[in-house]
């Protein structure tokens, strides 16, 4: 049955063309697994197998880090969404403040103890927002690293140190002499 009515489908000229999909490797294997399709999907790339939870062998995008969520709900303001940095950062500025009027070893000590309490609500709080910057592994051997490192130097703090190791005394004897 023919109609002397005009198509309503765009013709070859009309039609945008659409990106051709990359062709699989000649060895077989696919590049970064076949089965679920995600965000470029349409241009033929493959994101992971089905049911596997490795990552993909090209990155395409950043992830946020686990833990990244607001610390508190979506409607109250931002600085009660964000108050674990906020914390964190007013420890770290009450020390740097109490350092610069020569209090040293309280400042200092105050700068190491705010990295303790970051890992610290790093490690129990499912949501951390912008205190949580790797993953949470990352993170909480990041803060508690450089935390007891700036802890245990602000005890040997001379003159009159609250914390002597005998070990760290015969090194730098052994390093000047």
């Amino acid at each position: 049955m023919s109609t002397d009515a005009p198509d309503d489908r765009p013709t070859a000229e009309q039609t945008p063309e659409a990106p051709e999909p990359r062709p699989e490797p000649a060895d077989g294997a696919s590049r970064a697994g076949a089965g679920v399709r995600t965000g470029v999907a349409k241009l033929g790339w493959t994101r992971r197998e089905p049911g596997s939870r490795r990552f993909p062998r090209i990155t395409r995008s950043i992830a946020r880090p686990e833990g990244g969520g607001r610390a508190a709900a979506g409607d109250a303001p931002a600085p009660a969404r964000q108050w674990p940095m906020l914390l964190v950062i007013s420890l770290v500025g009450l020390g740097l403040i109490l350092t610069a009027f020569d209090v040293t070893r309280v400042g200092t000590l105050l700068v190491g103890v705010a990295l303790l309490v970051g890992a610290g609500l790093r490690w129990w709080l499912p949501s951390v927002g912008m205190l949580a910057v790797r993953s949470r592994f990352t993170d909480l051997v990041t803060y508690t690293v450089l935390g007891v490192v700036i802890v245990v130097l602000a005890l040997m703090q001379q003159p009159g140190p609250w914390l002597e190791l005998p070990f760290l005394d015969r090194t730098l004897h052994f390093t000047v002499d």
